[in-house]
Protein backbone atom coordinates (compact mmCIF):
# COMPACT_ATOMS: atom_id res chain seq x y z
CA UNK A 1 0.00 0.00 0.00
CA UNK A 2 1.44 3.37 -0.94
CA UNK A 3 1.59 6.17 1.59
CA UNK A 4 -0.93 8.17 -0.40
CA UNK A 5 -3.50 5.35 -0.22
CA UNK A 6 -3.71 5.57 3.57
CA UNK A 7 -7.05 6.78 4.87
CA UNK A 8 -8.53 7.26 8.33
CA UNK A 9 -11.78 8.32 9.90
CA UNK A 10 -11.97 11.55 11.83
CA UNK A 11 -14.73 12.14 14.34
CA UNK A 12 -15.51 15.82 14.73
CA UNK A 13 -17.12 17.50 17.73
CA UNK A 14 -19.00 20.74 18.17
CA UNK A 15 -21.84 20.36 15.68
CA UNK A 16 -19.70 19.61 12.67
CA UNK A 17 -19.76 16.47 10.55
CA UNK A 18 -19.41 13.37 12.67
CA UNK A 19 -17.09 11.48 10.35
CA UNK A 20 -14.71 12.35 7.56
CA UNK A 21 -12.49 10.15 5.40
CA UNK A 22 -9.03 11.51 4.70
CA UNK A 23 -7.14 10.18 1.73
CA UNK A 24 -3.94 11.33 0.08
CA UNK A 25 -2.69 13.35 3.04
CA UNK A 26 0.15 11.15 4.25
CA UNK A 27 2.19 13.84 5.99
CA UNK A 28 -0.74 15.20 7.99
CA UNK A 29 -2.27 11.80 8.68
CA UNK A 30 1.08 10.31 9.67
CA UNK A 31 1.34 12.70 12.60
CA UNK A 32 -2.10 11.69 13.86
CA UNK A 33 -1.75 7.95 13.42
CA UNK A 34 1.85 7.56 14.57
CA UNK A 35 1.51 9.55 17.79
CA UNK A 36 1.79 7.47 20.92
CA UNK A 37 0.38 10.31 23.03
CA UNK A 38 -2.98 11.53 24.29
CA UNK A 39 -3.11 14.57 22.00
CA UNK A 40 -1.53 15.97 18.84
CA UNK A 41 -1.63 19.65 18.11
CA UNK A 42 -0.39 21.68 15.19
CA UNK A 43 1.20 25.03 16.04
CA UNK A 44 3.39 27.82 14.71
CA UNK A 45 6.52 29.39 16.17
CA UNK A 46 5.02 32.59 17.57
CA UNK A 47 1.67 31.59 19.05
CA UNK A 48 0.55 32.39 22.60
CA UNK A 49 -2.52 30.18 22.17
CA UNK A 50 -0.25 27.24 21.35
CA UNK A 51 1.66 27.86 24.59
CA UNK A 52 -1.69 27.94 26.39
CA UNK A 53 -2.69 24.61 24.83
CA UNK A 54 0.57 22.91 25.83
CA UNK A 55 0.33 24.25 29.38
CA UNK A 56 -3.29 23.10 29.64
CA UNK A 57 -2.40 19.58 28.53
CA UNK A 58 0.57 19.45 30.91
CA UNK A 59 -1.54 20.74 33.82
CA UNK A 60 -4.03 17.92 33.18
CA UNK A 61 -1.29 15.28 33.09
CA UNK A 62 -1.85 14.54 29.40
CA UNK A 63 0.87 13.68 26.90
CA UNK A 64 1.07 15.40 23.53
CA UNK A 65 3.05 15.88 20.36
CA UNK A 66 3.37 19.42 19.02
CA UNK A 67 3.88 19.68 15.26
CA UNK A 68 5.20 23.08 14.17
CA UNK A 69 3.59 23.97 10.83
CA UNK A 70 6.47 26.31 10.01
CA UNK A 71 8.47 23.17 9.17
CA UNK A 72 5.87 21.53 6.88
CA UNK A 73 5.01 23.40 3.71
CA UNK A 74 1.37 22.98 2.69
CA UNK A 75 0.26 21.18 5.83
CA UNK A 76 -1.58 24.20 7.22
CA UNK A 77 -3.64 24.41 4.03
CA UNK A 78 -4.52 20.72 4.39
CA UNK A 79 -5.62 21.25 7.99
CA UNK A 80 -7.83 24.20 7.03
CA UNK A 81 -9.36 22.28 4.13
CA UNK A 82 -10.26 19.29 6.30
CA UNK A 83 -11.25 20.95 9.58
CA UNK A 84 -12.32 24.46 8.57
CA UNK A 85 -10.20 25.70 11.49
CA UNK A 86 -8.06 28.61 10.27
CA UNK A 87 -6.04 29.46 13.37
CA UNK A 88 -3.47 27.64 15.48
CA UNK A 89 -3.34 25.55 17.48
CA UNK A 90 -5.30 22.80 15.76
CA UNK A 91 -5.85 20.16 18.46
CA UNK A 92 -6.74 16.47 18.09
CA UNK A 93 -7.53 13.94 20.81
CA UNK A 94 -5.71 10.74 19.82
CA UNK A 95 -6.64 8.61 22.83
CA UNK A 96 -9.31 6.59 21.03
CA UNK A 97 -9.29 4.41 17.96
CA UNK A 98 -9.86 7.39 15.67
CA UNK A 99 -8.51 10.92 16.15
CA UNK A 100 -11.09 13.46 17.33
CA UNK A 101 -10.80 17.05 16.12
CA UNK A 102 -11.12 19.26 19.19
CA UNK A 103 -10.49 22.72 17.70
CA UNK A 104 -8.29 25.49 19.08
CA UNK A 105 -7.09 26.56 22.50
CA UNK A 106 -10.50 27.72 23.75
CA UNK A 107 -12.13 24.53 22.47
CA UNK A 108 -9.50 22.49 24.29
CA UNK A 109 -10.30 24.25 27.57
CA UNK A 110 -14.00 23.39 27.14
CA UNK A 111 -13.21 19.85 25.99
CA UNK A 112 -11.20 18.99 29.07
Amino acid sequence: MSRMAISARLQMVGGRKKMRVWEGMASFLDHLTSADTDFVFFSQTICPYCVRASRTLEANGLTYVEVNLDHYEGMRRELVMETGHRTVPVVFDTRGEDPIFVGGSDHLMDYL
